[in-house]
């Protein structure tokens, strides 16, 4: 072997020696970001599975490269406000099958116009601020919970991209209207707006409180006007009582003398 082909011989297995503890270094780097009770690896991106994993809330160390997040079967009960922002490559958050009751205006900013994919089945919701997936560009999952059905959802769910999808598996448990409840919530033109259900019972009720206060002023009124003759006629009946001036004797002889 001649100098040449010793010197490509040591080269190649320096690289793959430099090679190897790049990557080495680099799985290290993965293992040591990723969340407690979690799995992470390198498919298409970092994935980090934290499935069933017994957390009783969403871990604040999830690593910001994060492309797949899988938080299912836990015992989570709610999503902080901004406890995703920094995960600007999320495409896939699923947080199926926990305890979560309820999503608010902030729950998933920095990552709902990068999500792809949202589950949120198999929890125990029953409301949405009106604002929750307002900027939600990809697909929702959100079928099997206790949906209570007025206004503030279907707000909520008018503002997906993936509405008739998304509304079909919507089931309400409870609703402002009778007939919606243990159907399924739609949102076309030929069902009912629950928002001008809403508006109607405001209508109502303020309706009845005006002629409450209406009642009340005509009542008293009469009452007022009711009371003052009675006061007039017992006066009057005062001064019938009273007896009528009676002259003098002196008076009298005064008057014939001057006569």
């Amino acid at each position: 072997m001649n100098l040449v082909d010793l010197w490509i011989t040591r080269s190649l297995s320096m690289c793959l020696l430099l090679q190897s503890f790049v990557l080495m270094i680099l799985c290290f780097h993965s293992a040591s970001m990723c969340p407690k009770g979690c799995l992470c690896s390198h498919s298409g991106g970092l994935n980090v599975s934290c499935s069933n994993a017994n957390l009783k809330e969403i871990p604040r160390d999830i690593p910001p490269e994060t492309v797949l997040l899988y938080l299912d079967s836990n015992q989570i009960t709610s999503i902080p406000n901004d406890i995703f922002k920094d995960l600007h490559q999320l495409k896939v958050l699923n947080l199926s099958k926990n305890s979560i009751a309820f999503i608010d205006e902030n729950s998933f900013k920095g990552v709902a116009e990068t999500l792809q994919i949202l589950d949120l089945s198999d929890n125990q919701i029953t409301s949405v601020h009106k604002n929750a997936f307002s900027n939600l560009k990809g697909r929702a999952r959100i079928a099997n919970n206790p949906w209570h059905c007025d206004c503030t959802l279907q707000q909520a769910l008018r503002s997906m991209a993936s509405i008739h999808e998304t509304t079909s598996n919507v089931i309400c448990k409870t609703s402002d209207l009778d007939e919606h409840t243990g159907r399924a919530l739609l949102t076309n033109a030929n069902d009912a707006d629950l928002c001008n259900i809403a508006k109607k019972t405001t209508d109502y009720a303020m309706l009845v409180t005006m002629f409450g206060w209406f009642t009340m002023v005509i009542s008293y009124v009469v009452y007022y006007v009711r009371q003052n003759q009675e006061d007039a006629r017992r006066h009057l009946e005062y001064l019938k009582s009273l007896p009528s001036r009676q002259k003098k004797p002196e008076e009298a002889d005064d008057i014939s003398t001057v006569v």
